[in-house]
């Protein structure tokens, strides 16, 4: 009885803490102004929303349910993809002009993505991107 009442107060918390992450999120999402600070709020916030709900999710499946580890690997899923996807969109913002650009680089001139061979820069106008 007493451990129905701490993982429901528990699941209760996690729920929460996931709503106001992910409102947050969602919030920053359509306040921020350029595209490389709004692609902050959904993978930094959204992604420790999401986390939130599914440690509830797992607290309600063991103590009310059979228990599951589907949600662990949701997780890892989730915290893995987020960051990768989030820096492919902002590679392509850099590579279509759309931001900022960063400082240039030191003397050793191995700036990732930003030194493209001339060769490499015909093929991207003739394209039209």
């Amino acid at each position: 009885m007493i451990f129905e009442t701490v993982a429901f107060f528990a699941m209760a918390f996690f729920l929460l803490v996931g709503a106001v992450f992910a409102l947050v999120g969602a919030i920053g999402l359509l306040k921020f102004n350029d595209t490389m600070t709004r692609l902050h709020a959904p993978t930094k916030v959204g992604t420790m929303g999401i986390g939130s709900l599914l440690v509830a999710s797992m607290i309600n499946s063991f103590a009310f349910g059979d228990g599951s580890i589907h949600e662990i690997l949701i997780m890892l899923f989730l915290f893995v993809t987020a960051p990768v996807s989030a820096h492919f969109m902002a590679k392509v913002n850099l590579h279509r002009n759309e931001c900022e650009k960063p400082p240039a680089p030191g003397e050793d001139e191995k700036w990732a993505t930003l030194n493209v061979p001339e060769a490499d820069r015909n093929l991207s106008t003739r394209r039209g991107g």
